[in-house]
């Protein structure tokens, strides 16, 4: 089924898929679920829940193209602090040059930086900050720490969620979806790579020490327990480990781009970012020329996205 996909059109299939599972739940954020049953998305919508135009991605997006560009010139943690402050204050890396939807953690971080704090002390560090906003745009450092140590790759995890996301909370929801990317990129069945990643992450971590209070709220990940949970038990709010848990939910229950962005998007409630993190998921597994190429061509900005996956394929591979 995904035999002969090249690491080009995984970098394709991972951009693309972040932004057009974005851009599929703008219409729908906030929505319940049990409207969404009644009214369920199906294709790119607009003017709903923010007024914006079929096709236009968010906050998740342009915050994980930020770190893509960083990347493609050398990855830098000021570099990405300061295209996170030019997406803020300039519209930088937006749809329709609108900055709209920012969450509380992410907006009080930036300012911290305009306020001349360094990336590492700008993130928020209370339990209440645990937010999904460093996991929606975590997914391009898959492609920079691919050949790291895993040390290494944790601690390039932690370093860039904790500009904004600076809990525990939140590295570890980053760490464990980039580990499981990585074990998708290198071309493992999905069942496998689940598997795999739930043990590579809580070994690591207890080598770690994190505290077990903190590794107990992972321990359905780490048991491989979400794929069999009923519909009715995954919440997609906009707490971290209910967009992890819901977006590993999404991706492992379906068997297309597609279905499992639609999926996502009709959970509700934080629909943009629960379809973009399991997007990028998706479109990385199935591969670009799986996303329907209506989505693609609808989409806010494709050929500067398609421009931004040349010049991030050449500097990560």
């Amino acid at each position: 089924m995904r035999s002969n996909i090249s690491v080009y059109d995984r970098v394709r299939g991972a951009l693309f898929g972040l932004a057009i599972g974005d851009a599929l739940g703008v219409p729908a954020e906030f929505q319940t679920r049990q409207f969404l049953k009644s009214n369920p998305i199906k294709d790119l919508e607009g003017y709903k829940s923010h007024n914006q135009p079929p096709g236009t991605f968010s906050d998740d997006t342009s915050l994980a193209f930020c770190l893509a560009e960083s990347i493609c010139n050398g990855y830098n943690i000021n570099d990405v602090a300061q295209r996170f402050t030019w997406w803020y204050r300039e519209a930088y890396w937006t749809a329709n040059g609108d900055v709209f939807d920012i969450g509380i953690t992410t907006s009080n971080s930036i300012r911290k930086l305009e306020q001349g704090y360094k990336p590492h002390e700008s993130g928020e560090c209370r339990e209440g900050s645990n937010g999904n906003g460093s996991l929606m745009r975590i997914l391009p450092l898959v492609f920079y720490v691919q050949n790291m140590p895993a040390i290494n790759r944790y601690n390039l995890v932690k370093e860039v969620s904790s500009i904004t996301h600076a809990h525990i909370r939140s590295v570890i929801a980053c760490f464990y979806y980039v580990e499981f990317a990585l074990l998708l990129l290198n071309e493992q069945n999905k069942e496998a790579a689940l598997e795999q990643a739930a043990t590579r992450v809580r070994e690591f971590l207890h080598a770690q020490s994190i505290e077990n209070a903190e590794t107990d709220l992972y321990s359905p990940l780490f048991h491989n327990e979400i794929p069999v949970w009923p519909e009715d038990k995954i919440h997609s709010s906009g707490y971290v480990l209910h967009t992890l848990t819901a977006a590993v939910w999404c991706f492992m229950n379906n068997n297309s781009y597609r279905d499992t962005v639609i999926n996502a998007v009709n959970l509700g409630n934080d629909s943009d970012t629960t379809a973009c993190v399991a997007g990028g998921l998706a479109g990385l597994y199935y591969g670009y020329n799986a996303i329907p190429q209506t989505w693609v061509t609808a989409i806010k900005r494709t050929n500067d996205i398609e421009d931004l996956c040349q010049r991030f394929y050449q500097a990560t591979n």
